[in-house]
């Protein structure tokens, strides 16, 4: 079962990414470590797409480095 975009929005704060705004349903999140800024678009109550969750997992792994 896909993970909500809830769910990814709450372990990127949790990693220390800072939420940038965006338009509309997007939301732009940064850390002084990650290179590119992570987008992250719909409702928090939709379910996340596989390259959401794969998109916000790297961008963990590469704030921990």
């Amino acid at each position: 079962m896909p993970r909500k975009i809830r769910e990814l929005l709450q372990d990127l704060k949790a990693a220390g990414f800072a939420d940038r705004g965006g338009k509309g349903s997007h939301r732009n999140f940064v850390h002084s470590k990650v290179k590119k800024p992570v987008t992250v678009s719909g409702s928090e109550g939709d379910d996340a797409k596989q390259y959401q969750e794969k998109a916000v997992r790297l961008a963990i792994q590469e704030s921990k480095q």
